[in-house]
């Protein structure tokens, strides 16, 4: 008996995270297919994909960045949009804009004599704008979540990291879990 649970919990092992990547996959494209209103299956989804970088070819050519800027500067002065807008913006371009700001990993130590610490990421290293002085700012994303905490930290408290940015990030989503 104790044989056929262990093959129960790997079959789980090896079905659940392949079922709920494929469910994740195929709801992309029903929802897709659906606000296009497209009669087969899959062809919205390309739809999107060729959309979005003719949009991209379109923003990132010479003649076209005026436009583009215009857009932008429109948008940023709008009062209730800007606050809209540019957050939106700032969170695209942390993850994958030239401005990527998940870059540079760092430990911060929480409580010494517990050596208590914490994986995250640093945003800002001056938080003089806002009238905090000798502070930074530090990411901590949440596991298995899209959410984090910003924490506001003594530059002491911190320590970069030499280690990959993505992995870091793969083993806090994770939740420490996560495997090369």
């Amino acid at each position: 008996m104790k044989r056929i649970s262990q093959y129960f919990l790997q079959g789980l092992i090896f079905l659940v995270p392949l079922a709920a990547t494929l469910y994740v996959i195929y709801w992309v494209f029903v929802k897709i297919d659906r606000l296009l209103n497209l009669p087969v299956p899959g062809v919205g989804f390309i739809v999107t994909v060729v959309f979005i970088t003719l949009i991209g070819f379109v923003a990132s050519n010479f003649l076209t960045r005026n436009v583009v800027h215009l857009v932008d500067k429109i948008f940023a002065r709008l009062p209730l949009v800007k606050m809209i807008y540019t957050a939106i913006k700032d969170l695209v371009n942390a993850f994958v804009g030239d401005k990527k700001s998940f870059n540079r990993p760092v430990e911060v130590v929480i409580d010494r004599e517990s050596n208590l610490r914490v994986i995250g990421f640093a945003t800002r290293d001056s938080l003089e704008s806002i009238g905090i002085k000798d502070s930074m700012a530090v990411y901590l994303p949440q596991s298995y979540n899209f959410a984090g905490n910003l924490i506001i930290v003594d530059r002491e408290q911190v320590t970069p990291m030499s280690a990959d940015p993505g992995e870091v990030m793969k083993l806090i989503v994770s939740g420490g879990v996560s495997s090369k």
